[in-house]
């Protein structure tokens, strides 16, 4: 396995710039994820480490070797990408296979090699069949099962799971996350969907324009974002954020809504609250009123979105068997424990639980 460090790499093209000095670790047996929205650069630098982008500027190091200057298969990197790219001609155990056949590989440890991935993907009965006669999921899982025979230092994943169902997603990230545990191979894995990144990571690295906004664990990002962007792009729905205006001693949001503060600081900008930090009471009895626009019931949750006086909606994630009506008005009480707060830059201040301390 490998420990894999990126220091201030930049990557433009021409004038445009695409990453703008990442510095990042890695570490033995990881399981990283790059998350963010199209355009963050997060498959861009994927592809740097993996050599089939060169970089600018900087230096990336494998087990402290510098390979910037190496192809991709001089890096003894594995990738997995959106596409299957199974050869419809071969079987299971021909497209496993080709890679190390190209490489020469003897035939006996071809076989050991294939006969293994196999059986830690469960697809050791397929092995005689071609790709059309394979479900989605079987296919990635002969892609991935083509990036294990190579036994690489690690594996690289560019959003392997986003030409699949949502049934299939959820099934195949189970089986990557068990499959993280029986290699313990040092991962990084590209996607836009937060929910990989929720369950999957060890590790979270938030991009956005070509720049890190965080690294952490996940649950470390999603209770304690270090700005704005991150605190709302992790979470769904996403945060619930009002605009803060200094009065009394206090805070008020959405114009009407009153936050006491003992000692109010003067750079709080803005107060974000998480749709299971807010509950519903009765018209006056919370920090803010509004009016009920929509209910979602999913069964074990319900979804209300209230409307308030400005017209903005306020996201409100409530028990399955919550009774509310639609143009029903209600009080919104915010925990006031759980309640984050930003300044005018976005960057998050603390927790408002600290400041109550």
């Amino acid at each position: 396995m490998a420990v894999i460090e990126l220091s201030n790499i930049r990557k433009s093209f021409g004038s445009l710039n695409i990453i703008g000095g990442v510095d990042l670790r890695i570490e033995d047996g990881e399981f990283v994820i790059f998350v963010g929205p199209s355009g963050s650069g997060k498959s861009t630098l994927l592809r740097l480490v993996a050599g089939l982008e060169e970089v600018t500027s900087g230096n990336i190091l494998i087990d402290g070797e510098d390979v910037t200057d190496l192809g991709p298969a001089d890096r003894s990197l594995s990738m997995v990408f959106q596409s299957y790219a199974l050869y419809p001609h071969k079987t299971v155990r021909g497209n496993m296979a080709f890679g190390l056949e190209v490489a020469r590989t003897p035939k006996a440890e071809i076989e050991r090699r294939v006969q293994a991935a196999a059986a830690s993907l469960r697809l050791e009965t397929y092995l005689d069949r071609k790709p059309k006669e394979l479900s989605g999921g079987q296919r990635q899982r002969v892609a991935i099962g083509r990036a294990i025979v190579r036994d690489p230092v690690a594996f690289l994943f560019d959003e392997p799971l986003s030409n699949l169902d949502a049934a299939l997603r959820a099934e195949m990230r189970i089986e990557i996350a068990k499959l993280h545990q029986r290699l313990g191979a040092t991962m990084i894995y590209v996607t836009h969907d937060q929910v990989e990144a929720m369950t999957l990571a060890d590790k979270i690295v938030v991009l956005k324009d070509g720049a890190i906004q965080q690294v952490g664990s996940p649950i470390d990002l999603y209770e304690r974002p270090a700005n704005l962007f991150v605190a709302q792009f992790l979470g769904s729905p996403k945060m619930n954020v009002f605009d803060a205006a200094h009065v009394n001693g206090g805070l008020r949001i959405a114009g009407t809504g009153h936050l006491g503060l003992p000692s109010a600081q003067a750079d709080i900008a803005k107060v974000g609250a998480r749709p299971e930090n807010i509950t519903v009471a009765a018209a006056g009895q919370g920090n803010i009123d509004g009016k009920v626009d929509v209910v979602e019931r999913l069964g074990s949750d319900t979804y209300a979105y209230i409307a308030l006086g400005e017209g903005e909606l306020v996201t409100v994630r409530l028990p399955g068997n919550a009774r509310l009506s639609v143009g029903e008005t209600v009080g919104l009480v915010l925990d006031m424990a759980e309640l984050h707060l930003f300044d005018a830059e976005g960057k998050a201040w603390r927790r408002f639980s600290r400041d109550l301390a």
